[in-house]
């Protein structure tokens, strides 16, 4: 296994400027990384015209008000025909949100649930209020967790102290935090504001991911705050995606004296932060897998690190080219919604990478129901929100927020840090800054990991005609039980820089059916030569990956739809195919597969300027 030690290599970290100074303006942190791993240790007509760039939605002459919107999946619908009427608006959560039902989806014995399936909210006698943000005069600046002074860390664990100490029945409280990741995740509200009570809401898998989550943390770091009585403190964030922050954080294991005692006895027992469900072998210094599958790697230290930088590049910017790559489409269970690059690829590694295969039903953070529980949930998640920023930072030219109704208009309830319930909405989260926070300054390294190929103009597409099936030959759903290989026809070549610049070629994996109570991930490959030599996310032939964490407990099949979306112009032009008619499209089973199909495997155009694809 890949592990890290650390001692002397200088990394700097850029000053926040007006902003409330946490480290040095001239701190640097020395460290030195020695690695001495071991193997051991959517469509518009396009049928009828390839060449046919997809309109977006919003300027075809659809009404998505006749489509019947859903919530990331197919959760106990059988025949979405047989529902009647569509609903009137946005995605809804419920104003009672304490109105709900255990969060029993997919589960058939409860008593295997350690953290258990009730996870409703303490009951409320009040309407929630629209919520208004305050207006900030400082801005909150969220630290790296690798670099935190001891003093951050002591006060960060005091917060997490206090949060804990709470009782149980106040919304604010360790246990209600846990409890609301299970709720929204796990079945136990549904959509009766949207006219559907049979429909459970889900906010996984589609574009509400990034702003609920964001809302999450808000509060939850707002509460933190106020616990301690600093209005400034701010959530730190698990770097994963730079090289010294990819080790879980240590102070989330560090031993500490037990307070209640006079000996200078220490355990991790007694730090707040700590987590008895996490995988003890992924520990520090133990270095993460940013595309893990369940198994170990067996990568030498230098290569797994160079699997996580160019695992990022891909899903930050060569397969995240439009805004529905990127967050994911919004929730429509017509034609199933889309996880976004982020979602199912790094972010699903690291809850599975963290969570306890011991465990039946890989608690905490391996499984959505208990996630909340562990505070590296929080930071994970810190992370992933300011990946969101990085994406928009990346080109504000073309990396935009979505902005539809439907997005806009979505809306959450919480219990904000004085235990009032209020109801938040997506257009009110799309500046941070607004928000009152920020991140402080990380190093992207992977911008400069940009995938290399393996084999260039290999042609393995036109040599493979004959003995690989196209794919208007191939009769779907194809199961995913063993490698799927499929010609696939482009809808150009030799396209020029301006074309490129109008529009992004994408592969689309439609209708993704999979059983969501166990993990789930396949990798996808574009003309794999097939040598016998394993392709990684270091390969440009690696195009990426579709990975999801477990909703419920192990028990009886609860099926979800999905699709996913990946840039290819990058991709193509690294293995010289750009003038390929075809391309070798393979997908490999890794995880949880057996039962899974995919109704459609296609290529198109989509314009970068107008990106939305549904």
């Amino acid at each position: 296994m890949a592990s890290l030690s650390l001692s002397t290599v200088l990394t700097t970290t850029t000053s926040l400027s007006s902003r409330p100074s946490l480290f040095s303006k001239t701190s640097t942190h020395r460290f030195k990384v020695s690695c001495n791993g071991s193997s051991d240790e959517r469509l518009t007509n396009s049928e009828n015209n390839p060449n046919k760039l997809i309109l977006p939605m919003q300027n075809n002459n659809v009404d998505r008000r006749n489509m019947l919107l859903g919530l990331g999946g197919l959760y106990g619908v059988a025949n979405f025909t047989s529902i009647g009427s569509v609903l009137a608006y946005p995605i809804t959560a419920p104003d009672n949100i304490s109105d709900c039902v255990a969060a029993t989806v997919g589960v058939t014995d409860p008593e295997n649930a350690v953290r258990g399936v009730a996870c409703c909210p303490p009951s409320s006698q009040t309407t929630p209020a629209p919520y208004s943000l305050p207006d900030f005069t400082t801005l909150r600046v969220r630290p790296a967790a690798h670099r935190l002074t001891s003093d951050y860390v002591d006060k960060y664990r005091a917060a997490i102290a206090a949060m804990k100490a709470l009782p149980d029945d106040d919304p604010r409280s360790w246990k209600q935090q846990g409890k609301i990741h299970c709720a929204y995740c796990n079945g136990a509200y549904s959509q009766e504001m949207n006219g559907h009570k049979e429909l459970k809401l889900q906010i996984h898998n589609s574009s509400l991911f990034y702003p609920f989550h964001r809302w999450y943390l808000y509060f939850y770091e707002r509460i933190l705050g106020s616990l301690i009585s600093d209005p400034t403190f701010a959530l730190p964030y698990w770097n994963w995606d730079s090289p010294m922050g990819m080790l879980l954080p240590a102070m989330l294991e560090t031993p500490v004296t037990d307070p209640s005692s006079k000996t200078d006895r220490t355990d991790p027992k007694f730090n707040s932060l700590f987590d008895p469900y996490r995988n003890v072998a992924h520990l520090p210094p133990s270095i993460i897998d940013l595309n893990y599958r369940g198994t170990e790697s067996g990568a030498y230290c230098v290569d797994q690190i160079s699997s996580n930088l160019s695992t990022m590049y891909t899903q930050m910017v060569s397969s995240a080219t439009t805004t529905d790559a990127f967050f994911g489409t919004n929730p429509d269970p017509v034609t199933a919604s889309t996880a976004g690059t982020i979602e199912r690829g790094a972010h699903t590694a690291v809850h599975i990478w963290v969570g306890n295969p011991r465990m039946t039903n890989n608690e905490d953070l391996g499984n959505f129901y208990s996630a909340g529980y562990d505070p590296a949930f929080y930071l994970h998640h810190a992370n992933v929100d300011r990946m969101w920023k990085v994406w928009k930072d990346l080109n504000p030219f073309t990396n935009k927020d979505p902005d539809n109704d439907d997005w806009n208009n979505a809306s959450y309830v919480f219990y904000d840090e004085n235990k009032n319930l209020v109801r938040v909405y997506n257009k009110d989260c799309v500046d941070i800054n607004k928000m009152g926070y920020d991140y402080e300054d990380s190093r992207i390294p992977w911008i400069k990991s940009r995938p290399v190929a393996r084999v260039k103009a290999s042609k393995v597409a036109a040599k493979s005609v004959g003995v690989v099936k196209k794919v208007e030959e191939i009769k779907f759903p194809v199961k995913l039980d063993k490698i799927v290989k499929v010609l696939v026809k482009r809808p150009a070549t030799k396209r020029s820089e301006s074309d490129k610049k109008k529009a992004t070629e994408m592969l689309f994996l439609n209708g993704i059916n999979y059983n969501s109570e166990q993990f789930f991930k396949f990798d996808v490959l574009v003309d794999d030569v097939d040598d016998g030599i394993e392709i990684t996310a270091s390969s440009s032939e690696f195009a990426g990956t579709f990975a999801q964490v477990p909703h419920g407990l192990r028990g009886e099949k609860m099926v979800m739809t999905s699709g996913a979306a990946f840039g290819i112009t990058e991709l193509l032009e690294d293995i010289e195919a750009e003038g390929d008619e075809y391309v070798l499209v393979t997908l490999v089973p890794r995880a949880g597969t057996d039962d899974a199909t995919i109704s459609e495997i296609k290529i198109q155009l989509v314009p970068i300027a107008e990106n939305s694809y549904l």
